[in-house]
């Protein structure tokens, strides 16, 4: 499946054909570069690897600044393995917005936000106590009873209970191509992404 890396700029809202309101996601993809091509006869199967984002000199690692400098660009922040492109990549080529379409759909992953450690209530969508009648003082939030009796004396794994929240890997699937702005290297989507403003994502075709 090809694809592009890109930022996530913020949220918007655009009107269609009909005159409704849409909620819309601004992305950042590219421009990309080609930094590797793999070959069935030398890797063992076929795959363009692209680049993404101004990284700094000190931050990369003498390997990786040799392998930059095979593609002639700089260095830079994110790199990913894809397949399936329609057409014939070389090392240093440049992929752009121009891939996409309006009116296609497309796939986008990125990483939700985090959210820390929290409660059954939020982590969950438990209801807690209700009415918190009955003395029910200082158990509006609490999970309840998390196992059985004697039998089978233990808690089962799985179990719906506090911990860490957030900062997974996400994917929205069939997001329609709103608008795409070539010359500002922009794509607009219909519906919300995973992650904040500025965290990197994917977005496949």
């Amino acid at each position: 499946m090809s694809g592009i890396i890109g930022k996530k700029i913020g949220m918007t809202t655009m009107y269609n054909e009909e005159g409704k309101n849409l909620p819309c996601t601004v992305i950042e993809a590219g421009p990309c570069v080609v930094t590797q091509v793999k070959t069935d006869e030398v890797d063992g199967y076929s795959a363009v690897q692209i680049a993404f984002g101004e990284g700094k000199e000190k931050n990369t690692s003498n390997a990786l600044k040799g392998h930059f400098k095979k593609a002639k660009t700089t260095p830079k922040t994110d790199v990913l393995e894809l397949k399936g492109f329609e057409t014939e990549l070389n090392l240093g080529d440049s992929i752009t917005v121009e891939m996409f379409e309006e009116g296609e759909f497309v796939d986008v992953v990125g990483t939700s936000k985090g959210k820390g450690f929290q409660g059954v209530v939020k982590r969950h969508g438990f209801g807690g106590v209700g009415q918190a009648t009955h003395g029910q003082h200082n158990r509006l939030r609490a999970p309840g009873s998390i196992g059985n009796a004697s039998t089978p004396a233990r808690v089962f794994k799985g179990m719906k209970m506090a911990g860490r929240m957030g900062g997974d890997r996400v994917k929205v699937q069939n997001l329609k191509v709103i608008k795409v702005l070539a010359d500002k290297n922009l794509i607009i989507v219909n519906g919300a992404i995973p992650g904040a403003n500025g965290s990197s994502v994917i977005v496949e075709k």
